[in-house]
């Protein structure tokens, strides 16, 4: 009797012993699947932070500078919103932003696949005296041609931007220089930060308005 009883003792703690065994390797094998989840996770959130960091990482221009380092107006802000939307909320484009609105040029702009524009600081506007300046704000076809001279498809890069191109008014624009010394049109326009990424167009922020 007391061979017996210590037979099925034995077996009942060989039993709880392969229980226990595979209880804990179950549990082993979920939390290597919930690391490795993790792990993803981070991953992909690194990825896209890094990103988000080098939105200005090509840009170039002693005007760079007066970019706000954060919020929608700054590059990682503009690089995620349509062109139009990412000017509104850039302080050195504020008139450039009125005229379009004026023009009813958002949707036209924000909704264009990939676009290269040459955008005015408020001091461009600045140069132009106020009475002309409110004339062909008042003048919704002028104002239009204005602007739309601005523009040319396609996004280009630093090392296609020279050249002549043919803008969204239907005329011709010629771009000068290299590297990251570039003006724009017969004014002459000094871009003062290029290469301005937004999910729909490439920015080149310039001193002067230029005219059609």
């Amino acid at each position: 009797m007391k061979l017996n009883t210590i037979t099925r003792t034995g077996g009942v703690a060989a039993s709880l012993a392969l229980v226990l065994g595979l209880g804990l390797s179950a549990c082993g094998s979920d939390d290597s699947g919930s690391d490795s989840t993790s792990g993803s996770d981070s991953s992909e959130s690194t990825s896209e932070e890094t990103e988000a960091t080098e939105a200005g990482a090509q840009t170039f221009g002693e005007g760079c500078k007066l970019i706000p380092a954060d919020g929608e107006g700054s590059f990682n802000g503009m690089a995620t919103a349509p062109v139009a939307s990412a000017a509104s909320a850039n302080p050195l484009l504020t008139t450039l932003v009125t005229a379009v609105g004026e023009a009813d040029l958002v949707d036209t702009l924000n909704g264009a696949d990939a676009l290269t524009v040459f955008a005015p600081t408020d001091d461009a506007f600045a140069k132009i005296p106020k009475a002309d300046l409110d004339a062909v704000l008042a003048d919704k076809e002028t104002l239009t041609t204005v602007l739309t001279h601005h523009v040319v498809a396609g996004q280009l890069g630093p090392d296609e931007v020279a050249g002549e191109h043919e803008t969204l008014a239907g005329d011709m624009i010629a771009v000068e220089g290299s590297g990251e010394e570039f003006t724009v049109g017969k004014e002459n326009a000094k871009v003062l930060c290029g290469n301005i990424p937004t999910a729909n167009a490439t920015v080149y922020v310039v001193d002067t308005v230029l005219m059609p």
